[in-house]
């Protein structure tokens, strides 16, 4: 259901680095290594919350290429119900959707799109963290065009 993933500009190389830094930082130290930051960067819901976009969708969405199953089709709306959830949180309460969402992110990593290189989810967020930025800074470098 790609209508509701609009599509949006994708985040500054800035952003990725603030979110996956939130990512390592509760996956290695828990909510304690985490505290406040929050609060300190009220940008940082929206930004989980654009990660968490961009790393459960394409792993749930229906491809175009293959036949779909019962089971794609499950895996799609699972993906549907997740990002909408997320998003309400962040909209209803988004004094405790960041915490929330990074921990959702976390267990979708771990368990959904586990890295077989690394035992640890430590390992998958740095490989992400790096295709997110080599992409953020190819679209915020790319040249404008103007009307």
């Amino acid at each position: 259901m790609p209508y509701l993933i609009p599509s949006r500009i994708p985040l500054t190389p800035e952003q990725v680095e603030r979110g996956f830094d939130y990512l390592l930082a509760l996956s290695q130290g828990g909510a304690a290594a985490v505290a406040g930051r929050a609060d300190a960067d009220p940008e940082l819901v929206f930004v989980l919350l654009r990660l968490a976009e961009d790393i459960i969708w394409p792993v749930t969405a229906l491809d175009g290429d293959s036949d779909p199953s019962a089971d794609s089709f499950a895996l799609d709306e699972v993906g549907c119900v997740l990002l909408s959830a997320l998003r309400d949180w962040a909209r209803d309460s988004p004094n405790t959707a960041a915490l929330g969402i990074a921990r959702s992110i976390l267990r979708f990593v771990v368990s959904v799109v586990p890295d077989p290189d690394f035992g640890e989810p430590t390992g998958t967020l740095e490989v992400m963290r790096f295709e997110h930025l080599v992409f953020a800074h190819a679209v915020h470098s790319a040249p404008r065009t103007h009307r």
